[in-house]
């Protein structure tokens, strides 16, 4: 591991705004009360990377209460250093695996989850790691309020159309849809957050896709 990772990791273990595997366990069922102080929505960012979506949707909706999930420290550390440095007080961080996102959040405890530019897993062999996968889904309804929704970002075609074929599959109603979010009348201030990675795409014209669904 190379020294700047290195460093990141030792400095998020000092960061107040990042709870790291176990340490997050206890906060189930409980975020809003025991860790930001309030009754506020809880939304999640999963597989959060920077931390961009995060962090800009906490200072838009600033009577919401914001959690980055994602395994890799070294990302997590831009937007927990951002938030930190911004005094956005209304941002946690938590560093796990998707797949354990059960041991982490009660049943409904989520009014929105955001899934933004994930890995596609494009090979088919790893298709039960693709984060719209029914298993993930599966999970994602039990933590998520039963009028709660969820978005995908991405810049992959086969990713998009995996998931509109996952959803129609479920029989899950589909709230929004393009696959060409800005050339379409769907793009708001919110759908105008641009990670690091999705910057790079629209600089060589790449499409990005765009879903939002729910369970009713």
């Amino acid at each position: 591991m190379g020294k700047d990772k290195l460093r990141k990791f030792r400095e998020i273990d000092t960061f107040a705004n990042v709870l790291q595997l176990d340490a997050g366990k206890p906060m189930k069922g409980r975020w809003a009360i025991d860790y930001f102080g309030n009754n506020r929505p809880i939304v999640l960012e999963l597989a959060c990377g920077k931390g961009e979506y995060t962090v800009n949707l906490a200072k838009l909706f600033p009577d919401r209460n914001f959690i980055g999930i994602d395994y890799k420290g070294n990302r997590i550390w831009r937007g927990a250093k951002t938030a930190l440095e911004e005094g956005i007080a209304n941002v946690a961080f938590l560093r796990t695996q998707i797949e354990h996102i059960l041991e982490y959040f009660g049943t409904g405890e989520a009014a929105e989850i955001w899934i933004t530019f994930p890995d596609p897993q494009p090979q088919k062999s790893r298709e039960k790691k693709r984060l719209t996968h029914p298993a993930f889904l599966a999970m994602y309804r039990k933590i998520m309020a039963p009028t709660g929704h969820m978005h995908l970002k991405t810049d992959n075609d086969g990713l998009y159309a995996y998931t509109l074929e996952q959803l129609a599959g479920q029989e899950l109603p589909i709230h929004a849809r393009t696959a060409d979010l800005y050339h379409s009348d769907l793009v708001d201030d919110v759908l105008s957050i641009k990670t690091y990675y999705e910057r790079k795409y629209l600089e060589v014209s790449k499409n990005i896709n765009y879903v939002r669904w729910g369970w009713q």
